[in-house]
């Protein structure tokens, strides 16, 4: 399993304290007050105990009431599972219907985490190409064509983390019959899904007839909630949702009471602070759009989530080498376009979810390093950023 490249340039600006963070999906948007309140009192009252493995029966009534007047699904609370973060929730899914000898499809770019899960349920990967030049957005044709005798899943992610792109409804249909032609299970990871920037998030599940649809939904991102880790699987099949619980059992045993409390209290109180966020998130594209297109930089505009990828081939095709230099020099962490697969190579993922002024001060020193770059040595990854030798000119 190799290690995701997001996490080891987090880790890295961690130990700079100059460091500007536009390298991680984190929002800078502290968790909802009355969601802090609400899961303080609940704690306070003792709802600290262990909850079912799919989670609690209020908790999961009150999502499959959001899922069917947000999302258009249908569904009962038993068609629910919460897990400990949506990640969590996909990686118990690859476990439940895939194995040693069968293969799962990822879009490339994608994001390294799926890849990692599924390596470590044993599970083949192989990827179809979702390409820069069609606003990261696959074809059918392209998908299709990936698909072979051993594939068992495949992956859709819209709004897409680590593009932006948002899938069309046509697609997405498109999708579900193809995997009811060839007999597929299709993961729908939607945890941008209230982030978008215009055009609408659309479910595959809404085009399901036979319950081969399976969705992740997550409250990290529309909330602010990324380390209270709750998330949520969908899915109509009945064998699915006993599987998942059962693996849910075998891996956390329940998510957290806490974070379950604290979820209720988001999905049902007031959305203010998610719609300000979301408008906020677009405001920042537009400017960080409009930064990069004035210093003569490329970069794929976002149509959702919080993510922007910034072309730096002008530079070097070594995405991770002018990472760290930016790092190093710049003291400036974004991800690079390798840890998404060979679709994201000469490109870096900046997140648009960062404050806004250090957002444009960040990508100012981006567009120097690349006006600037001569030959040099990349510092050791495992040096904190600074404390490596003194940097030669290096090859473009």
């Amino acid at each position: 399993m190799h290690r995701s490249g997001i996490r080891t340039l987090m880790e890295l600006a961690m130990r700079d304290p100059q460091a500007i963070r536009l390298e991680i999906g984190e929002p800078d948007a502290t968790t909802p007050a009355h969601v802090v309140a609400a899961a303080s009192r609940d704690a306070a009252a003792g709802h600290t105990a262990y909850t079912s493995s799919t989670g609690e029966p209020e908790l999961r009534a009150a999502l499959a009431e959001k899922v069917s007047r947000v999302n258009g699904l249908t569904v009962t609370p038993d068609q629910i599972v919460v897990s400990h973060g949506a990640m969590h929730g996909l990686a118990m899914a690859i476990n439940a219907l895939a194995g040693p000898g069968e293969q799962i499809l990822l879009p490339d770019p994608e994001f390294p985490n799926w890849r990692m899960a599924a390596v470590a349920a044993g599970v083949e990967v192989g990827t179809y190409p979702a390409r820069a030049e069609n606003g990261f957005v696959p074809t059918l044709a392209d998908i299709e064509a990936s698909i072979t005798p051993a594939t068992r899943i495949i992956v859709v992610c819209s709004p897409n983390n680590p593009t932006g792109a948002m899938y069309p409804a046509e697609l997405l249909a498109g999708v579900v019959e193809l995997a009811r032609r060839h007999d597929l299970w299709v993961f729908s990871d939607e945890c941008y899904e209230a982030i978008t920037f215009g055009a609408p998030h659309v479910s595959p599940a809404t085009f399901d007839t036979d319950d081969r649809v399976v969705t992740f939904f997550s409250f990290s991102k529309t909330y602010a909630m990324t380390g209270w880790r709750i998330g949520y699987a969908v899915s109509r099949n009945e064998q699915v949702i006993d599987l998942l619980g059962q693996v849910a059992e075998a891996t956390v045993a329940c998510p957290s009471s806490v974070g379950q409390r604290a979820a209720l209290a988001a999905v049902t109180g007031p959305q203010d602070e998610v719609a300000a966020a979301v408008d906020s998130y677009r405001e920042r594209r537009d400017a960080a759009v409009e930064l990069l297109t004035t210093r003569g930089i490329g970069c794929v505009r976002p149509e959702g989530a919080f993510y922007l990828m910034v072309d730096v081939s002008a530079a070097t095709t070594d995405s991770e080498a002018f990472a760290l230099r930016l790092l190093d020099e710049r003291h400036v962490s974004v991800s690079p376009g390798s840890a998404f697969g060979p679709g994201g190579e000469g490109m870096v993922r900046v997140s648009l979810a960062s404050e806004r002024s250090a957002l444009l001060a960040g990508l100012d020193r981006l567009a120097d390093l690349i006006v600037t770059w001569s030959d040099v040595t990349v510092p050791d990854a495992d040096l904190a950023p600074g404390a490596g030798p003194d940097l030669a000119p290096a090859t473009a």
